[in-house]
């Protein structure tokens, strides 16, 4: 099981089931290897950009953009503006982590919820997301498109399964082309390079039956050695049937056409397909759309350009003042100048041949040096570069244009940031669709029930889990008629659960700012709620439903000293003495508003009588410690 667990790819075999006759064989893997190589053809262009960007990314672009005839010996340097653009975006993202929050649409199911709420951040924990959310977008920032792949692997948990979440370099999957969602394609492949050994020692019928790839990837230009040849391309083949329960999702696994699982040929999953979401496990999270594509552009597609003339320039300034700080001379062939002694810096003398040495002799040669002109279009490309990528010198915490104040840094930081929340936005849609997939998984799949250990609000719970709640339920019949099955449905919102430092200092300034001005405060709950409810901020609906308890408690607390100061009347009637008016003593209007101390109209009654007493109880109540 171990040598197994060692070549799955990025879905897992799944539990072998008793096979119900040969669906899928050679001819059918014959036919899928035929449509794998006319999708490869179609995305030839792709994988050329995709391959060029990563060379951009390394820094290594002298390699496209040098001419064939140029000298060796010219400089080449590489500046890193490109690099600090797509470095600091990905900064943005990462400030900005998401975490899911599920939502029921129907009362009954609250409670399920409330509990995938929590165990799903546990799931994604696990899987480690947040290092494939990084991943991802690195990709992203460089190709244009970042894809996740959502799979369950029966192999984690001891052989339990769960559900397994990846990173998926797009050389390595294939879809049909022209098509824009990918759900849209009838054929979806991944393909991985498997060590022949390995294959061999899992799968005994491969044994000999390797030694000829039928399928090969693009690759990247890496900068160790990265031997191939003993490696075999495993193919996992996703496609979509039509059957009497509608369309369903299949999947076959196969090299060099020989099939190592096919999901038509399990009694199990051959009815009602692989899996019972019936989409395909991947999730492209695009920077740029394009049209008639799934995939888009990314930033170094649009600024490489740009940082080409900026090298350059580089190269031509650095060339210059290379050749002005170099000592070069004419020397007629005629000339009587030792040239040997003349080029060796240590010699003290320098021999002369014959009776004279002229100024024609020789001659320094003198290098002019670039007008300043030039230094001022490198400099307006590096700014051009800063105003495509949105990476101006304030994103970074610099000061441009005489800002030196903290406040109107950030401001301007908050401003310039439009674009990086734009496409944090947009992975955000990506991430929702991830956790659809996952919450599918968990109703197909959890079948045993499973314990997650829940962190927060200073405190660890555990909570058990399974799939009963979520499930497909029968509503029984009526007048004699079957009413079905009633599937739990969810909706999934995207907060962020790491924030960056400058909006946790405006939360905070807010939340300061609300105090004084007394939003708090329960006797001033009505004009609270209304300037609460104009506002838009993360959080908002948590600050009214804590402004409606203050005002709700305050309610109860004055019922309750009236309800103890009638009763107190009641007692000194029966008793015969006299009780002291239940009316606030006149004050004066305060110059600020200040919290009202539930008690105050009765708080310095006087007297000794049952009421006063009870007067001061109920004062003593309401007062907290």
């Amino acid at each position: 099981m171990a040598m197994i667990n060692k070549i799955l790819d990025i879905v897992g075999a799944p539990q072998k089931h008793k096979p119900q006759g040969e669906k899928i064989g050679k001819e059918q893997i014959a036919q899928a290897t035929q449509i794998l190589q006319k999708y490869k053809q179609g995305k030839a262009n792709l994988e050329n950009r995709i391959i060029e960007n990563e060379q951009w990314y390394k820094m290594r672009h002298w390699e496209q953009i040098r001419p064939s005839n140029d000298k060796p010996t010219d400089p080449e340097p590489a500046s890193a503006w490109l690099f600090n653009s797509i470095a600091n975006k990905h900064a943005d993202a990462m400030d900005n982590f998401p975490e899911p929050n599920v939502l029921p649409r129907e009362q009954g199911d609250k409670e399920a919820a409330k509990q995938l709420s929590q165990i799903l951040p546990v799931i994604l924990e696990h899987n480690e997301f947040e290092q494939t959310y990084s991943d991802t977008w690195w990709y992203k920032l460089k190709t244009g498109t970042g894809v996740y792949g959502v799979f369950w692997n029966p192999m984690l948990e001891n052989g339990l399964g769960d559900i397994d979440i990846k990173q998926i370099d797009i050389l390595n999957i294939f879809w049909e082309p022209g098509i824009k969602d990918i759900q849209k394609s009838k054929n979806l492949f991944t393909v991985e390079l498997v060590d022949n050994d390995i294959l061999t020692q899992s799968y005994s019928k491969l044994k000999g039956k390797l030694k000829s790839a039928t399928v090969d990837v693009a690759k990247y230009i890496y900068d160790d050695t990265v031997d191939t040849s003993q490696k075999s391309a495993v193919v996992d083949w996703y496609y979509k049937v039509f059957t009497e329960c509608g369309e369903v999702l299949h999947y076959c696994k196969f090299v060099n056409n020989e099939v190592l699982y096919a999901s038509e040929n399990d009694a199990v999953y051959a009815k009602r397909g692989f899996y019972d979401h019936g989409m395909y496990p991947f999730v492209f999270d695009t920077m740029f759309v394009e049209e008639g594509t799934p995939c888009g552009f990314g930033y170094i597609d649009v600024m490489k350009d740009t940082q080409m003339y900026i090298d350059k320039l580089n190269q031509s300034i650095i060339k210059n003042a290379l050749m002005a700080t170099k000592k070069r001379f004419f020397i007629k062939n005629t000339g009587s100048v030792n040239e040997e002694e003349f080029a060796d810096w240590s010699k003290d003398f320098v021999h002369v041949s014959g009776s004279s040495l002229g100024d024609d002799s020789i001659r320094e040669i003198q290098v002019q040096p670039l007008n300043p002109l030039y230094v001022q279009i490198l400099q307006q490309k590096i700014d051009e570069l800063k105003e495509t990528s949105g990476n101006r010198d304030f994103s970074q915490g610099g000061t441009s244009g005489g800002v030196t104040a903290a406040s109107a840094i950030a401001a301007l930081q908050e401003a310039g940031s439009k674009l990086s929340r734009d496409m944090i936005k947009n992975s955000y849609r990506a991430f929702r669709k991830v956790n659809y997939l996952c919450l599918e998984l968990i109703r197909q799949f959890y079948d045993e029930p499973r314990c997650f250990r829940i962190s927060g609000a200073g405190e660890q719970r555990y909570v058990t889990f399974s799939n009963a709640a979520i499930k497909p339920q029968p509503q029984g019949s009526a007048y004699g008629v079957d009413l079905g099955e009633r599937r739990p449905v969810f909706d999934i919102q995207i907060i962020s659960q790491k924030s960056s430092p400058f909006n946790k200092i405006a939360q905070n300034e807010l939340a300061k700012e609300m105090y004084a001005a007394g939003f708090f405060d329960p006797s001033l709950s009505d004009q609270a709620l209304i300037a609460v409810e104009m506002m838009d901020f993360e959080g908002k609906q948590s600050i009214i439903q804590k402004i409606s308890q203050n005002k709700t408690l305050l309610q109860r607390v004055n019922d309750m000293q009236m309800q103890m100061q009638h009763m107190a009347q009641i007692i000194d009637a029966t008793q015969g003495t006299r009780i002291a008016p239940a009316t606030a003593p006149e004050t004066e209007v305060p110059a600020k508003i200040k919290a009202n101390v539930p008690g105050t109209a009765f708080k310095n009654a006087g007297g000794t009588t049952t009421a006063a007493k009870a007067r001061e109880r109920a004062l003593n109540i309401a007062k907290p410690e």
